[in-house]
Protein backbone atom coordinates (compact mmCIF):
# COMPACT_ATOMS: atom_id res chain seq x y z
CA UNK A 1 0.00 0.00 0.00
CA UNK A 2 1.56 3.45 -0.73
CA UNK A 3 1.94 5.75 1.77
CA UNK A 4 -0.05 9.11 1.88
CA UNK A 5 1.61 11.55 0.27
CA UNK A 6 0.41 15.05 2.36
CA UNK A 7 -0.38 15.81 5.61
CA UNK A 8 -3.19 18.50 7.32
CA UNK A 9 -2.92 21.32 9.87
CA UNK A 10 -5.19 24.05 11.10
CA UNK A 11 -3.54 27.79 10.91
CA UNK A 12 -5.09 31.05 11.95
CA UNK A 13 -5.91 32.87 8.98
CA UNK A 14 -3.84 35.98 10.04
CA UNK A 15 -0.89 33.43 10.26
CA UNK A 16 -1.92 32.31 6.49
CA UNK A 17 -2.24 35.82 4.98
CA UNK A 18 1.60 36.67 7.03
CA UNK A 19 3.02 33.98 5.26
CA UNK A 20 1.33 34.93 1.78
CA UNK A 21 2.55 38.42 2.55
CA UNK A 22 6.12 37.39 3.61
CA UNK A 23 6.21 35.24 0.24
CA UNK A 24 6.46 31.98 2.50
CA UNK A 25 3.40 30.77 0.34
CA UNK A 26 3.73 31.65 -3.34
CA UNK A 27 1.90 31.14 -6.31
CA UNK A 28 2.88 28.79 -8.65
CA UNK A 29 2.17 28.94 -12.90
CA UNK A 30 -0.68 26.55 -12.48
CA UNK A 31 -2.44 28.98 -11.07
CA UNK A 32 -5.79 30.76 -12.45
CA UNK A 33 -6.60 34.33 -12.04
CA UNK A 34 -9.07 35.74 -9.44
CA UNK A 35 -12.40 34.57 -10.68
CA UNK A 36 -14.41 34.81 -7.99
CA UNK A 37 -17.08 38.03 -8.01
CA UNK A 38 -17.31 40.46 -5.35
CA UNK A 39 -20.62 38.56 -3.87
CA UNK A 40 -18.40 35.49 -3.30
CA UNK A 41 -15.82 37.48 -1.13
CA UNK A 42 -18.42 38.69 1.02
CA UNK A 43 -19.77 35.27 1.84
CA UNK A 44 -16.73 34.17 2.85
CA UNK A 45 -16.25 36.80 5.27
CA UNK A 46 -19.64 36.28 6.48
CA UNK A 47 -18.51 32.37 6.87
CA UNK A 48 -15.43 33.61 8.84
CA UNK A 49 -17.69 35.60 10.70
CA UNK A 50 -20.05 32.84 11.68
CA UNK A 51 -17.45 30.30 12.33
CA UNK A 52 -18.39 28.23 9.49
CA UNK A 53 -15.83 26.10 7.71
CA UNK A 54 -14.48 27.60 4.24
CA UNK A 55 -12.63 24.92 2.94
CA UNK A 56 -8.69 23.78 2.84
CA UNK A 57 -6.28 25.10 1.24
CA UNK A 58 -3.19 23.30 -0.05
CA UNK A 59 0.26 23.99 -0.42
CA UNK A 60 3.55 22.23 -1.85
CA UNK A 61 6.95 22.35 -0.71
CA UNK A 62 9.50 22.34 -3.43
CA UNK A 63 12.54 24.10 -4.17
CA UNK A 64 12.59 24.43 -7.82
CA UNK A 65 8.65 24.73 -9.07
CA UNK A 66 8.48 27.75 -11.07
CA UNK A 67 6.68 30.97 -9.43
CA UNK A 68 4.41 33.49 -10.97
CA UNK A 69 7.10 36.03 -11.15
CA UNK A 70 10.07 33.70 -12.75
CA UNK A 71 11.43 32.48 -9.72
CA UNK A 72 11.94 29.83 -8.12
CA UNK A 73 9.85 28.51 -5.01
CA UNK A 74 13.88 27.64 -3.15
CA UNK A 75 12.07 25.87 0.02
CA UNK A 76 8.56 28.03 -0.27
CA UNK A 77 5.12 26.82 0.61
CA UNK A 78 3.54 26.53 -3.02
CA UNK A 79 0.15 27.25 -2.95
CA UNK A 80 -1.13 24.81 -4.98
CA UNK A 81 -5.40 25.22 -4.25
CA UNK A 82 -7.05 27.92 -2.64
CA UNK A 83 -5.90 31.15 -4.41
CA UNK A 84 -9.41 32.17 -4.74
CA UNK A 85 -9.79 31.94 -0.85
CA UNK A 86 -6.57 33.86 -0.12
CA UNK A 87 -6.97 36.79 -2.78
CA UNK A 88 -10.52 37.29 -1.68
CA UNK A 89 -8.65 37.41 2.09
CA UNK A 90 -5.80 39.89 1.04
CA UNK A 91 -8.62 41.89 -1.09
CA UNK A 92 -11.01 42.43 1.66
CA UNK A 93 -8.76 42.39 4.53
CA UNK A 94 -5.34 43.80 3.59
CA UNK A 95 -7.06 46.23 0.60
CA UNK A 96 -5.22 44.84 -1.88
CA UNK A 97 -6.57 45.52 -5.44
CA UNK A 98 -6.53 42.69 -7.38
CA UNK A 99 -6.49 41.77 -11.00
CA UNK A 100 -10.59 39.97 -12.06
CA UNK A 101 -10.86 37.78 -15.05
CA UNK A 102 -11.33 40.65 -17.48
CA UNK A 103 -7.89 41.88 -16.58
CA UNK A 104 -9.07 45.26 -14.97
CA UNK A 105 -7.78 46.34 -11.87
CA UNK A 106 -10.37 46.34 -9.11
CA UNK A 107 -10.85 47.54 -5.36
CA UNK A 108 -13.46 45.14 -3.32
CA UNK A 109 -14.24 47.15 -0.08
CA UNK A 110 -16.72 44.35 2.32
CA UNK A 111 -19.68 46.57 4.17
CA UNK A 112 -20.27 45.62 7.65
CA UNK A 113 -23.78 46.08 9.45
CA UNK A 114 -22.68 45.69 13.09
CA UNK A 115 -26.25 45.64 14.81
CA UNK A 116 -28.22 43.35 12.29
CA UNK A 117 -24.48 41.37 11.79
CA UNK A 118 -24.72 42.02 8.04
CA UNK A 119 -22.02 42.06 4.87
CA UNK A 120 -22.39 43.28 1.74
CA UNK A 121 -20.49 44.35 -0.93
CA UNK A 122 -19.89 48.24 -0.42
CA UNK A 123 -21.42 50.39 -3.15
CA UNK A 124 -22.67 54.49 -2.91
CA UNK A 125 -25.94 54.12 -0.78
CA UNK A 126 -24.14 51.85 1.96
CA UNK A 127 -21.16 54.41 1.74
CA UNK A 128 -23.57 57.03 2.96
CA UNK A 129 -25.61 55.14 5.34
CA UNK A 130 -24.20 55.82 9.07
CA UNK A 131 -25.47 52.66 10.31
CA UNK A 132 -22.97 50.66 7.67
CA UNK A 133 -19.33 50.65 8.48
CA UNK A 134 -17.95 51.06 4.91
CA UNK A 135 -14.66 48.99 4.67
CA UNK A 136 -14.39 45.84 7.28
CA UNK A 137 -10.55 46.02 6.13
CA UNK A 138 -9.36 48.91 8.48
CA UNK A 139 -11.11 47.67 11.36
CA UNK A 140 -9.94 44.01 11.45
CA UNK A 141 -6.66 45.11 10.48
CA UNK A 142 -6.83 47.57 13.87
CA UNK A 143 -5.66 50.73 11.81
CA UNK A 144 -9.28 51.73 13.12
CA UNK A 145 -9.43 51.40 16.79
CA UNK A 146 -12.53 49.95 18.42
CA UNK A 147 -12.84 52.71 20.79
CA UNK A 148 -12.70 55.48 18.65
CA UNK A 149 -15.18 53.63 16.15
CA UNK A 150 -17.68 53.17 19.03
CA UNK A 151 -17.59 56.86 19.89
CA UNK A 152 -18.00 57.79 16.46
CA UNK A 153 -20.87 55.09 15.65
CA UNK A 154 -22.94 56.55 18.49
CA UNK A 155 -22.84 59.90 17.65
CA UNK A 156 -24.11 58.76 14.26
CA UNK A 157 -26.47 56.32 15.24
CA UNK A 158 -27.39 57.38 19.49
CA UNK A 159 -29.94 54.53 19.78
CA UNK A 160 -27.22 52.02 19.53
CA UNK A 161 -26.89 49.91 22.34
CA UNK A 162 -22.84 50.46 23.29
CA UNK A 163 -21.81 46.79 24.51
CA UNK A 164 -23.48 45.03 21.69
CA UNK A 165 -21.58 47.56 19.55
CA UNK A 166 -18.57 46.84 21.32
CA UNK A 167 -19.25 42.57 21.03
CA UNK A 168 -19.88 42.96 16.86
CA UNK A 169 -16.45 44.67 16.59
CA UNK A 170 -14.83 41.95 18.99
CA UNK A 171 -16.96 39.39 16.82
CA UNK A 172 -15.50 41.11 13.44
CA UNK A 173 -11.28 41.39 14.64
CA UNK A 174 -11.65 37.65 15.73
CA UNK A 175 -11.90 36.86 12.24
CA UNK A 176 -7.93 36.88 12.38
CA UNK A 177 -8.21 34.35 14.61
CA UNK A 178 -10.50 31.47 12.70
CA UNK A 179 -8.34 28.61 11.53
CA UNK A 180 -7.99 27.21 8.48
CA UNK A 181 -7.48 23.73 6.81
CA UNK A 182 -3.51 23.75 5.06
CA UNK A 183 -2.66 20.32 3.24
CA UNK A 184 0.78 20.23 2.56
CA UNK A 185 1.52 17.65 0.29
CA UNK A 186 4.63 15.21 -0.05
CA UNK A 187 7.83 17.55 -1.39
CA UNK A 188 8.87 14.73 -3.46
CA UNK A 189 5.65 14.46 -5.94
CA UNK A 190 6.40 15.73 -9.37
CA UNK A 191 4.84 18.48 -10.44
CA UNK A 192 2.81 16.41 -13.19
CA UNK A 193 1.30 14.70 -10.24
CA UNK A 194 1.43 18.43 -8.24
CA UNK A 195 -1.06 19.51 -11.28
CA UNK A 196 -2.61 16.42 -11.85
CA UNK A 197 -4.03 17.36 -7.99
CA UNK A 198 -4.88 20.72 -9.04
CA UNK A 199 -6.61 20.08 -11.97
CA UNK A 200 -8.90 17.81 -10.27
CA UNK A 201 -9.68 19.47 -6.56
CA UNK A 202 -10.60 22.57 -8.96
CA UNK A 203 -13.13 20.30 -10.98
CA UNK A 204 -14.75 20.47 -7.99
CA UNK A 205 -14.79 23.99 -8.27
CA UNK A 206 -15.18 26.85 -10.27
CA UNK A 207 -15.44 25.05 -13.52
CA UNK A 208 -12.06 24.80 -15.00
CA UNK A 209 -12.30 24.91 -18.77
CA UNK A 210 -10.60 23.28 -21.55
CA UNK A 211 -8.14 26.57 -21.70
CA UNK A 212 -7.48 26.49 -17.94
CA UNK A 213 -6.53 23.09 -18.27
CA UNK A 214 -4.42 24.10 -21.30
CA UNK A 215 -2.65 26.67 -19.46
CA UNK A 216 -2.02 24.56 -16.16
CA UNK A 217 -0.37 22.03 -18.84
CA UNK A 218 1.84 24.23 -20.27
CA UNK A 219 3.02 25.95 -17.00
CA UNK A 220 4.06 22.66 -15.76
CA UNK A 221 6.25 21.63 -18.72
CA UNK A 222 9.74 22.92 -17.48
CA UNK A 223 11.16 21.11 -21.11
CA UNK A 224 10.07 23.66 -23.36
CA UNK A 225 10.00 26.47 -20.59
CA UNK A 226 6.04 26.57 -20.28
CA UNK A 227 6.35 28.61 -17.15
CA UNK A 228 7.67 31.71 -20.34
CA UNK A 229 5.38 30.84 -22.18
CA UNK A 230 2.17 31.19 -20.06
CA UNK A 231 3.41 34.56 -19.51
CA UNK A 232 3.89 35.51 -22.69
CA UNK A 233 -0.24 34.68 -23.22
CA UNK A 234 -0.70 36.33 -20.04
CA UNK A 235 0.74 39.55 -21.54
CA UNK A 236 -1.11 39.44 -24.64
CA UNK A 237 -4.47 38.63 -22.88
CA UNK A 238 -3.83 41.84 -20.84
CA UNK A 239 -2.50 43.52 -24.01
CA UNK A 240 -6.06 42.68 -25.85
CA UNK A 241 -8.16 43.56 -23.27
CA UNK A 242 -6.24 46.87 -21.53
CA UNK A 243 -3.41 47.38 -23.88
CA UNK A 244 -2.47 50.82 -21.62
CA UNK A 245 -1.54 48.88 -18.51
CA UNK A 246 1.01 46.98 -20.67
CA UNK A 247 2.23 49.66 -22.49
CA UNK A 248 2.45 51.96 -19.39
CA UNK A 249 5.07 49.25 -17.71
Amino acid sequence: MSSQCYSVNQYLIETIMAWVNSGEIAIPEIQRPFVWNSTKVRELMDSLYQGYPVGYIIAWQNPSVKLKDGGLAKGKKVLIDGQQRVTALRAAIAGQEVVNKDYKTVRIRIAFHPIEERFEVANPAIDKDKEWLPDIGPVIRGEQKAHKLVRQYIIANPDTDEDLLHDRLDKLTDILKKQIGLIELSHDLDIETVTEIFIRINSKGVVLSQADFAMSKIAANEEFGGNTLRKAVDYFCHLAVAPERCLSR
